[in-house]
């Protein structure tokens, strides 16, 4: 697909088609890079492991930190030297 490069202030810049975006996953923000004389645009790699400490705190605060299993032990802990 052939695109304009157009004055964008200061820069330039493409239009990619919302089917183009849609296609790769692309929506607010993405990794640009250049590599070998070519243009890459990314989806950013997110932290899969993102929010869980916000997340952990809104659990505990609303008491709901409880064990989904109880506790047990295994034969012969007692006998461990930590």
């Amino acid at each position: 697909m052939q695109v304009a490069i157009r004055k964008m202030g200061n820069s330039q810049g493409i239009l990619i088609p919302k089917p183009v975006l849609a296609q790769v996953g692309l929506d607010g923000a993405a990794d640009l890079q250049v590599k070998n004389g070519v243009i890459e645009i990314r989806p950013l790699k997110r932290n899969p492991r993102e929010g869980w400490g916000k997340d952990s705190q809104r659990i505990a605060q609303a008491g709901d930190d409880h064990l989904v299993w109880p506790e047990f032990g295994n034969q012969g802990d007692t006998e461990l030297v930590w």
